[in-house]
């Protein structure tokens, strides 16, 4: 309890604290910071490319908006609207102005411009002469033209009518006017199936169109856009005046919603959602324009963090009640340290100890990240029996890796001999280096290891761990925890210093007394803080044989949090705040 209330007060003293936020974080006039998401583009992060035809669909079947406004979002992401919709519409398509046709492609409905049908969009329209104020003067305008549309070009509305695949057949329609078209960077909002233009956008090159759902007012939207459900609005532009790059804007705490639940289980433990939050919010604040190039903050894949929105159309994925809950309840929690925000990676799962982020991506914990060293987690074996990738073996004959390495371009006309492994004092494989039959030799670093050898994660022995060089002895006995950390050997080679300046050896049975005045057993092993983790290895070993069998235990970088210990942690009756600085020592938690 005693330990608990000084982390409570310390969370109080440093939420009155002033944290400013960092200089790349853009707020809207109602207060949210606001995150731009790639849903479609040609960065290879983002799992849907650059698109000819972009659809949307409103979800108004469940209340969660009607019709579409459009225009373009502000220096703040604030929304600026030039047109609306009806109530009453429900799918739209933005198409890039060329000629396109709505069709079957790889056996979804889509506008293309390698299919022909009876519908089609052409990119040459008949201007109506005139100058409009307003979208209401337009549209008043339009609707007296058949196949009539608003446009917004550079800055200013006009009237056009039909959508004709040349020049020729404009002028052919009899219809009084120029014939225009648009820039390499436009783009057309139709009502999808159709080819009828509802909306027109073009502002050059630094246009971008934004649509935002719901015409009504409604509380929340949730809009349908390629097989997955998201809030907020979206905004498209054209590369290079290439095909459809498509954003998805949102404010902080939405984007978050959409995160957890994809990247830890949406039913876990609330305590471990809530850590989960903390780090998911700590990292796109902290990488916000990590993909500004294409237009973006951040990727919806692995390369930065899944994100898929309000899920999908089936009912078991997405946000849950306890996911959103666990977001609600640290809404703008952050993890800092010495006033910026911390690197805060995660993964799946460690196999009893996370790694020094030195050892695997040559990051400095020396003295700008220290909360990033290795850690002995007690705690991630109680949910081994969960956890799929608690253990593992990967096999290979020496003939089979010989291939796979050499598939990788490592060894020219040989084949592997053995390997030395070396291990780090947590017990991970943070080097291995292949010698060759023909005294050839690689070396693989810690951040290579996993897709050079098709392993799951770098806590692992091979053939055992094969015959020592240098090889440390692994402690005797059961660790004892000390200041919240363990010391190995148990109470081997452990003395006291009495009240009297005495010393002496530890032995029989030990108690301790804490700061408030229990007492209670010193703690050697079994459940608890001070228990250790299996140590797969020690210092450098070398392996050979005609097969190489690693069998090891966690998945993933091995970096930051275990998301199964933090299951494991919750589960014991742990706060968020106290998952999140077990896993970063040194980082606190505060408001951003």
């Amino acid at each position: 309890m005693g330990k608990r209330f000084m982390q409570l007060a310390a969370a109080v003293l440093a939420l009155s604290l002033a944290v400013p936020p960092a200089g790349a974080a853009t707020v809207n006039d109602g207060g949210d910071v606001m995150i731009r998401v790639g849903l479609a583009s040609s960065n290879s992060h983002v799992a849907v490319g650059e698109l000819e035809a972009a659809h949307l669909e409103n979800n108004n079947s469940a209340g969660y908006g009607f019709g579409y406004r459009f225009g373009y979002y502000d220096g703040n992401l604030n929304f600026v609207e030039l047109a609306r919709t009806d109530d009453k519409t429900i799918q739209v398509a933005v198409l890039k102005t060329q000629n396109l046709c709505y069709g079957t492609v790889n056996g979804k409905k889509t506008y293309s411009s390698s299919i022909t049908s009876d519908i089609q969009v052409g990119c040459y329209h008949i201007q109506v002469p005139g100058t409009f104020g307003s979208f209401q003067e337009a549209s008043a305008e339009a609707v007296r033209h058949v196949g009539g549309f608003v446009a917004w070009i550079d800055g200013a509305y006009q009237v056009r009518v039909g959508a004709y695949p040349s020049k020729e057949a404009a002028q052919a329609s009899g219809i009084d006017g120029a014939v225009v078209g648009t820039s390499s960077y436009g783009m057309s909002v139709v009502k999808t199936g159709t080819s009828q233009i509802l909306f027109q956008y073009d502002c050059g090159e630094s246009g971008k169109l934004a649509i935002q759902p719901d015409v009504t007012g409604a509380g929340e939207t949730r809009t349908w856009f390629s097989d997955y459900k998201y809030r907020g609005g979206f905004q498209y532009f054209r590369r290079n005046g290439g095909n459809l790059t498509v954003v998805n804007v949102l404010p902080l705490e939405d984007y978050v919603d959409g995160v957890i639940c994809y990247e830890m289980g949406r039913n876990w433990p609330l305590e471990a959602l809530k850590a989960q939050a903390v780090c998911a919010r700590t990292y796109v604040l902290k990488y916000l324009n990590k993909h500004g190039s294409y237009g973006f903050d951040i990727c919806t894949s692995t390369g930065c963090q899944v994100y898929h929105g309000m899920g999908s159309k089936r009912t078991d994925y997405g946000p849950s009640e306890v996911s959103m809950r666990a977001v609600d309840e640290t809404a703008g929690m952050v993890a800092m340290y010495n006033g910026r925000l911390a690197e805060t990676p995660y993964s799946s799962s460690f196999g009893g100890a996370s790694e020094d982020a030195k050892n695997v991506w040559g990051t400095n914990t020396a003295t700008e990240h220290p909360y990033l060293r290795g850690v002995i987690d007690p705690y991630e074996a109680d949910a081994d029996s969960k956890n799929s990738l608690s253990s593992w073996t990967v096999s290979y004959t020496a003939a089979q890796l010989t291939e796979r390495l050499r598939g990788q371009g490592l060894g020219t006309g040989t084949s592997v001999d053995h390997l030395v492994l070396t291990y780090s004092p947590q017990g991970n494989v943070i080097q291995v280096v292949i010698h060759w039959t023909n005294g050839q030799s690689n070396t693989v670093s810690a951040k290579d290891i996993r897709s050079r050898f098709g392993v799951y994660a770098i806590r692992f022995t091979v053939n055992g761990s094969g015959t020592g060089e240098g090889q440390e002895p692994k402690p005797s006995g059961a660790d004892i925890a000390i200041n919240g950390g363990s010391a190995p050997g148990g109470l081997e080679g452990k003395y006291v210093i009495s009240g009297s300046g005495t010393v002496s050896q530890i032995g029989g049975s030990p108690y301790v007394i804490s700061g408030s005045g229990s007492v209670s057993p010193l703690e050697t092993g079994g459940e608890g803080e001070g228990e250790t983790a299996p140590q797969p290895g020690a210092g450098t070993v070398t392996v050979s044989g005609n097969s190489y069998i690693f069998e090891g235990s966690g998945y993933g970088h091995q970096i930051g949090l275990s998301q199964w210990g933090a299951y494991a942690m919750a589960n014991r009756g742990f706060w968020y705040d106290e998952i999140v600085t077990f896993y970063f020592p040194g980082v606190h938690i505060t408001r951003y």
